[in-house]
């Protein structure tokens, strides 16, 4: 069976031949995920450092956020006083994932905020609300994450 543009059904290029057919002098390239205007997007460790050099700009954009600089404080503020009150380790690991979604969330919202401005720089009432909205999501993880080290702390001096 013919596949289209010469690919064979797993996804690889046709084989090129070179002198007879036989399937030993096959050579076989893979295509590779096709992006916008048929461009070949990265795969394997390629894709990855592409995805890790992506994130680290994100992280380097989120940093010129000044509520993510205070979130920060308060994540190291944090581990110091759990370390401080002695608590069990179990309680650091469930504050580090606390803080992880809300670095995650906070950057969320900072990726609305931009789209937003961006989209319609007019004031306008669908814009202030998600705006609202995604700072509303960053205020809950920010009450849950200062509730539970409030728990934490009390918890760990009344034993």
């Amino acid at each position: 069976m013919e596949w289209p543009e010469g690919r064979s059904r797993n996804g690889l290029n046709a084989p090129d031949r070179q002198g007879d057919d036989s399937p030993s002098q096959a050579v076989f390239r893979p295509t590779g995920a096709r992006g916008p205007a048929g461009l070949c997007r990265p795969t394997g460790l390629c894709r990855l450092a592409s995805a890790t050099r992506f994130s680290l700009q994100g992280l380097q954009r989120l940093w010129d956020e000044e509520a993510f600089r205070h979130e920060l404080i308060g994540f190291i503020a944090g581990l110091v006083l759990f370390a401080i009150v002695g608590a069990a380790p179990w309680h650091y690991v469930a504050f580090a994932i606390l803080m992880l979604v809300l670095f995650a969330v906070e950057a969320l919202n900072t990726a609305i905020e931009e789209l937003v401005d961006r989209i319609s720089p007019e004031i306008s009432t669908v814009g202030r609300h998600a705006k609202d909205l995604g700072s509303f999501a960053v205020f809950a993880l920010l009450v849950a994450s200062g509730v539970f080290a409030l728990y934490v702390i009390i918890e760990t001096v009344m034993r």
